[in-house]
């Protein structure tokens, strides 16, 4: 064998060294995505009345686009938060009202999506409608976003009432005028939610439950879903109406990263 061709034979072999070893890691990085805990649920397993109208699935969101994370528009929740929120329904149910969650286990890439979302100051594209009166420059500061979220743990969720027979909402269609989550309840993006005196996610001092300019009706509506929620074990976060957690917590410490999808929840 000549030199050339002993050289030829060893490149050959190198190379093909060299295909084999790149070819194994892609297919020993394509890990499974993680699965739930057997102990969290979708919340139309254990209580199909309430409605769901799952937010950050589609663009009507302060990012104004479907958040990471989200892969189908599910309810999940810890059996326990659940089974809390089938007792409050019941209650409300018997007031002709439902309950409507809009949003419940939030993965923690989700709220990573939020902190980038937050980071580029020159992304403000649904500012006029979620955040009018806050510099993005002061979300962190002010508390409206974290780089880590309850939600994540799987007992809190962000919900409203609505009252019986329940009326459709209009999708909405992304780049339509915006108006201030503040506004009159005739004048804001139409939500078959009671007025509670902001929509969901206004990121304003408004948002607060007990904030002593929301009266009459509208604290009215927002006093129903707190009472009715705490006499079952949930604590509301006090700067927003939406937002309740059940307590004793399961996973009081974790924060769990799987997508919002039933193929989740299966266990093989």
């Amino acid at each position: 064998m000549t030199r050339l061709s002993t050289a030829v034979r060893g490149l050959v072999t190198t190379l093909a060294t060299l295909l084999a070893v790149t070819a194994v890691p892609t297919a020993a990085q394509a890990k499974p995505e993680p699965k739930a805990p057997k102990d969290f649920v979708a919340l139309r397993s254990v209580d199909p009345t309430i409605v769901q109208e799952m937010r950050y699935f589609t663009p009507h969101n302060f990012v104004g686009e479907r958040i990471d994370g989200y892969r189908q528009p599910l309810c999940i929740l810890t059996r326990p938060a659940a089974e809390a929120l089938h007792r409050a329904q019941k209650r409300l149910l018997r007031q002709s009202y439902t309950l409507k969650v809009y949003d419940c286990y939030r993965p923690q890439r989700a709220v990573d999506h939020f902190v980038r979302w937050a980071e580029d100051l020159d992304d403000e594209a649904m500012k006029d409608e979620f955040y009018p009166n806050v510099d993005k420059t002061r979300l962190f500061a002010d508390g409206y976003i974290a780089e880590k979220s309850g939600h994540s743990r799987g007992s809190t969720m962000d919900l409203t009432i609505v009252r019986l027979p329940v009326k459709p909402t209009r999708p909405y269609v992304p780049g339509e005028p915006l108006v201030p989550c503040f506004a009159a309840q005739a004048e804001r993006f139409p939500d078959n939610s009671v007025d509670m005196g902001t929509g969901f996610d206004c990121f304003d001092t408004l948002s607060h439950t007990l904030d002593p300019r929301i009266q009459g009706e509208q604290r009215t509506n927002r006093l129903l879903l707190k009472s009715t929620l705490e006499a079952l074990g949930f604590v509301n976060l006090a700067e927003e109406w939406w937002h309740y957690t059940f307590k004793p917590e399961p996973y009081p410490d974790t924060y769990f990263d799987f997508p919002v999808s039933r193929k989740s929840l299966t266990r093989h």
